[in-house]
């Protein structure tokens, strides 16, 4: 399925926040910062890639679902879809 801008806009938000975020990471590990305050924000890195992944998985499930409604065929399984959304588990 390809991406659109409607599909993607907020986790696109999302994925920049997390590439200021990490720059910040990088730069405290550069700067010999305390581990725990580098992890702490590592982990909000993380969990920011994640929520976009998310937020994609949760949008090709709707667009899915709204080409099934007007009978057309969606451009992913069920199953598909599926299988994305427990990679990124």
């Amino acid at each position: 399925m390809k991406l659109r801008p409607e599909m993607t806009g907020d986790a696109l938000t999302r994925l920049k926040r997390a590439r200021g975020q990490l720059n910040a990471v990088i730069d405290m590990m550069e700067d010999g910062q305390d581990c725990r305050e580098v992890l702490t924000q590592l982990a909000a890195v993380s969990k920011a890639v994640d929520r976009a992944g998310y937020k994609i998985i949760a949008s090709g499930m709707r667009h899915c679902t709204s080409a099934r409604q007007q009978g057309e065929t969606p451009e992913m399984t069920e199953k598909e879809l599926e299988k994305l959304f427990l990679a990124l588990a």
